[in-house]
């Protein structure tokens, strides 16, 4: 439910910018984790083969389950592969220790092919928890990056805000913050295309002094950093005024932020259901909901889940893409073309060439 508002990732978005290879990129995906799987996963990543010639998917899961769910969709296109894996990984798994218990699930087995080089970037709406953890040991973090953080993009007033960390990381000190903020501009500037991506941190007013020890001591960090011209640091940031379109990166301990996109998500909801009662109240209100159909389908496409694509795990050493539990198909396409732009970004090298920028003494 917490990338209920990532729909900025859509093939139909401008490329992102940087970029370091012509050659196909292969996208490994999980086709057995979420709950539509594998039908709906399957569905989706093959119409991301389809559609963009520079893609190559590999689906890992139970063969037989997934070559049924691409026939129902028309086969594997040119570009398209399985490779079999026996085990899934569920809801009911311990995260913690769920990809050592299960060696060949599909998590694991993509995760490994990944680590290994026979992939560029993985997807998944299985497990967060068992994704992070096998993410992290599998993976690995980038050398010099305290904790991987999640990332989503959240539409605002303006062009979206990356929210780090927004829950992988409860408990946080000043250096995993101020590396947020590092991981959360590079992923703005070189995949989402933000020129000079404003910092904001997360904090219960503007001043300087406000908040707890934690937020007045990464408030100085981030400070120094900006003064070096390392990061375009902006100061504090109330959560109303990150979405109004404050900044353009909002740096906040992974629970702080969470209850930041959960909020978010049910204002979202709320406003969503209370604008069809009101529409739907009488005949003059129907010929008025036909007058403006257009902005609401706009409105409408940013939270429609089926438009979601996925949050990131910062500070890996390839992409790993979370899309949500209930995706379907048109979600797992976007999560794919999403990896993508992290493969194309080169996001690990970006951020690996500025681990010295990062470190605090705080």
């Amino acid at each position: 439910a917490i990338f209920w508002f990532f729909s900025f990732a859509r093939k139909e978005r401008p490329r992102p910018v940087g970029g370091r290879r012509e050659q196909k990129m292969k996208i490994i995906v999980d086709a057995m984790g979420g709950d539509n799987a594998p039908g709906e996963i399957v569905k989706g990543a093959l119409q991301a083969a389809r559609a963009r010639s520079d893609l190559e998917i590999v689906l890992v899961g139970k063969e037989d389950e997934v070559k049924a769910a691409a026939a129902a969709c028309g086969g594997l296109p040119q570009g398209a592969s399985i490779v079999n894996a026996t085990e899934v990984i569920d809801m009911h798994d311990d995260p913690a220790t769920a990809f050592k218990v299960k060696k060949d699930s599909s998590m694991t087995v993509g995760l490994t092919m990944l680590k290994n080089g026979e992939g560029d970037a993985f997807v998944s709406a299985g497990s967060t928890g068992a994704l992070l953890s096998a993410g992290t040991l599998l993976v690995k973090r980038i050398r010099g990056i305290r904790r991987a953080a999640m990332a989503p993009l959240v539409p605002t007033a303006g062009q979206g805000l990356v929210l780090v960390d927004c829950g992988a990381n409860a408990e946080c000190t000043v250096e995993y913050l101020v590396q947020f903020a590092y991981l959360g501009s590079v992923y703005a500037a070189k995949a989402l295309g933000m020129e000079k991506p404003r910092v904001g941190l997360l904090n219960i007013g503007t001043e300087d002094s406000k908040g707890d020890q934690l937020r007045r001591d990464t408030y100085l960090a981030l400070k120094e950093a900006g003064e070096a011209g390392h990061l375009n640091f902006i100061g504090n940031i109330e959560a109303k005024e990150a979405v109004k379109g404050g900044c353009d990166v909002v740096v906040a301990d992974g629970f702080s932020g969470n209850v930041m996109l959960k909020t978010i998500e049910g204002v979202g909801s709320f406003m969503g259901r209370e604008l069809k009662g009101m529409f739907l109240s009488s005949l003059k209100t129907k010929i008025a909901a036909l007058l403006v159909k257009s902005g609401l389908d706009a409105f409408k496409e940013r939270l429609d889940p089926d438009t979601i694509g996925g949050t990131p795990f910062l500070g890996l050493q390839k992409p790993v893409i979370k899309a949500h539990g209930s995706s379907k198909a048109r979600a797992i396409e976007n999560a794919v073309y999403q990896a993508a732009a992290g493969v194309k970004a080169d996001l690990a090298g970006e951020i690996e060439a500025k681990i010295g920028l990062m470190r605090t003494e705080r």
